[in-house]
């Protein structure tokens, strides 16, 4: 087996890296990162540089590993920023660095793609060696893996890697028949809540319509993009995403979206969309023109565990952060990320201060597990 680099997806067949990505987990297949380069998302210029990592055999595409050259920490949601000024004022360059992540995407997933009858630890140990000897050619100062699933995260932890630990929120579908079935697993307090935010939202003159992928309109997709800017526009930024990458997902994996509008009358007032995996959806965007009571909550979450429901997936990860979402069934979870730094003083001391952090992330997570609304410990 040997390690080959490209730096675009329009270098490897769309069938050979498909067939390995599987259908679980949207965000590996070429055709969202080919619209994040074709759109220009993701390029030099915003500091994202595709350098991805196949492993053939002979001819055979045996694996693969999504990797970029940063220029910055923007738009990873693990945050290293105290990591690079740490390096700064000690006069050593943190950028660039490596990073093998889904751009823009805090959700779980293999970041390895392994044939199955290839052993992982071989190929994992295989392209960690090349890493590192890039690193070294070209003075790149660390290799960042960013939410692994828990069985890649070990596998890293035992090549060496330090283990960096989060806490995200999920909802988990525990077989029910409907919305009414899981408010019964809640406190009638909580209960009581959810059934009034939900009733606000109609009160408003505010009706939801769950679009399939497929059959969103062109003109949908131009509104949804300006819910979708105005929510960075608040916060006085600009939005990652342009609307040709959100037009060409449409064109190449549309039945894997989901795009929720809210309308008030003859008008649009606020847009959610999602991702469809094997058993997950997962919630990526939202906007709004206006504030509506309870919208976001029925928008981005609300409709999105019917979804659920009704079609038998098991679990809802609407996005990073949110303690909010606790108070209406959505339950702590560990998240991974897993660091190689070449500077061996730098190493142990993020090594110290992650046995650290991790000691306060899971006295988080505990506490915040103590809130659940569930009428009995799940």
């Amino acid at each position: 087996m040997e390690v080959k680099q490209i730096n675009s997806m329009t270098q490897v067949d769309c069938t050979d890296w498909n067939r390995l990505a599987g259908d679980a987990y949207p965000f590996l297949h070429h055709e969202f990162l080919l619209a994040l380069e074709q759109s220009g998302s993701i390029s030099a210029q915003t500091g994202w540089v595709p350098s991805h990592l196949l492993v053939m055999n002979e001819d055979e595409l045996v694996a693969f590993m999504p990797l970029y050259l940063k220029q910055h920490s923007w738009g990873e949601y693990v945050f290293d920023h105290q990591w690079a000024q740490a390096y700064q004022q000690h006069g050593i360059d943190y950028y660039p660095k490596w990073l093998t992540a889904v751009p823009l995407t805090p959700c779980q997933g293999m970041r390895i793609i392994i044939k199955a009858s290839v052993d992982p630890l071989v190929v994992t140990q295989l392209l960690l060696t090349f890493i590192k000897q890039l690193s070294e050619q070209r003075g790149i100062s660390s290799w960042h893996c960013l939410f692994p699933v828990w069985l890649q995260a070990e596998q890293l932890r035992s090549l060496g890697l330090s283990i960096r630990e989060g806490v995200q929120f999920h909802w988990f579908n525990r077989g029910y028949q409907d919305f009414n079935d899981f408010l019964q697993t809640l406190s009638a307090s909580k209960r009581k809540m959810i059934k009034r935010e939900r009733r606000l939202v109609n009160e408003q003159g505010i009706r939801l319509l769950r679009i399939a992928g497929p059959t969103v309109s062109d003109l949908q997709w131009q509104i949804f993009f300006q819910f979708y800017t105005m929510t960075y526009l608040k916060r006085g930024s600009q939005p990652y995403l342009n609307l040709a990458f959100f037009q060409q997902i449409a064109a190449t994996m549309g039945d894997l979206l989901l795009l929720v509008l809210a309308i008030k009358g003859d008008n649009y007032v606020g847009a959610a969309l999602s991702f469809v995996g094997e058993d997950t959806l997962y919630g990526r965007y939202w906007g709004c023109y206006e504030e509506y009571n309870s919208l976001h909550f029925e928008a981005c979450y609300y409709q999105g565990l019917d979804y659920c429901i009704e079609h038998g997936l098991r679990r809802f990860d609407s996005g990073a952060q949110g303690e909010h979402k606790i108070s209406r069934g959505f339950e702590p979870i560990t998240t991974y990320s897993a660091h190689w730094l070449k500077d061996a003083r730098f190493a142990k001391a993020i090594e110290h201060f992650l046995a650290t952090e991790q000691e306060a992330v899971q006295l988080y997570k505990k506490d915040a597990a103590s809130f659940l609304p569930f009428k009995q410990e799940i």
